[in-house]
């Protein structure tokens, strides 16, 4: 009896303490899209730059990840190195990531199409199966067959610009980004060419 009665108030608590985690501020997020975001992703996440990649309706989860990797944390190097993100989120505390990755989640994606018909069908097939001479494994393994990603593992890809997927295909290649969990991507992408990446990035870009 006396186990139980100290068990509840203790339960009670930690319920409390849960349950005052404050809500995202999303007025602030929509205010911080507009002008500090807006210049490279525009201010819904469509970006209007190939360079820079359409965050509108990327997994919020994923986007607040990535948003956190960019920043020195605990006097650490950032898990991704890059100039311009790295100004863009120094001024920005963990709430404000979470409202950010929120709002940027909820807005709708305007998408890419592949344009290079030519190398359409080794796209495919890479996206769909692989190259097990290579050991290369299916992209849609954990992008999912329309590369919808999967919340909190995988991103979503589909739609997005075949020159910034290329892209981050080469730096994983190249050890340039390297914050994917277990080296997954990198591993994967040193098995790939330039041709390789490039077809299965235009393909993804056509993905719904």
């Amino acid at each position: 009896m006396i186990k139980r009665s100290l068990l509840l108030p203790l339960l009670l608590v930690a319920g409390g303490l849960q349950a005052q985690e404050p809500a995202p501020d999303l007025a602030k997020a929509k205010t911080t899209a507009e002008t500090v975001c807006a210049g490279c992703h525009g201010p819904d996440g469509n970006s209007p730059i190939s360079a820079n990649p359409k965050i509108a309706g990327q997994h919020e989860e994923y986007l607040y990840k990535q948003l956190r990797a960019f920043k020195s944390w605990d006097g650490k190097p950032p898990e991704r190195e890059n100039p311009i993100m790295g100004a863009m989120v120094a001024g920005l505390e963990d709430a404000d990531m979470k409202a950010l990755a929120v709002y940027f989640a909820s807005q709708k994606l305007q998408p890419e199409s592949a344009k290079n018909a030519a190398t359409a069908q080794q796209g495919q097939d890479i996206w769909r199966a692989g190259i097990a001479a290579k050991g290369l494994p299916a992209c849609a393994g954990c992008h999912g067959p329309t590369g919808a990603g999967m919340p909190a593992q995988y991103p979503r890809v589909a739609g997005q610009f075949t020159e910034y997927t290329e892209a981050q295909l080469k730096a994983f290649r190249d050890g340039v980004r390297k914050n994917d969990p277990s080296q997954m991507m990198q591993t994967i992408a040193l098995k790939m060419t330039d041709a390789e990446i490039k077809a299965v990035s235009d393909y993804a870009a056509g993905l719904r």
